[in-house]
């Protein structure tokens, strides 16, 4: 598939949730909405990894691109983000961890199921 086929994928995505977004009477990021249709489609098999292979490895290679608007946002309301520096580091400091032992899990998880499948298949 080509490159641009792939981004018409994610882009249409990306499209549809921002109608469904626009839709819910409840506020929901169509970016969040978007990774759930996008696993949707996946574990449907209407997309296969391979429909959207070298878009998402660009995507992933090129992260640290998408995280300079967000710190410029955050440099220009720095005033703001200080009368409340207290609550938002007690946030992180408790989530994190939390955060990493929920990923691990998941990924222990997957490693699993894996294990299991092939020692199925085997």
């Amino acid at each position: 598939m080509n490159i641009m086929a792939e981004l018409a994928i994610i882009f249409g995505i990306c499209l549809v949730s921002e109608g469904i977004s626009a839709l819910l009477p409840i506020a929901l990021p169509a970016s969040v909405i978007s990774m759930l249709v996008l696993l949707a489609l996946l574990l449907a098999g209407i997309v296969k990894p391979r429909h959207i292979d070298r878009v998402c490895r660009f995507l992933v290679a090129n992260m640290a691109f998408f995280f300079v608007a967000p710190c410029a946002g955050i440099i220009e309301h720095v005033e703001s983000l200080l009368a409340c520096l207290l609550p938002f580091l007690c946030a992180a400091i408790l989530t994190t961890p939390l955060v990493y032992a929920a990923t691990a899990w998941s990924i222990q998880l997957m490693l699993r199921a894996r294990r299991r499948k092939e020692s199925h298949h085997a």
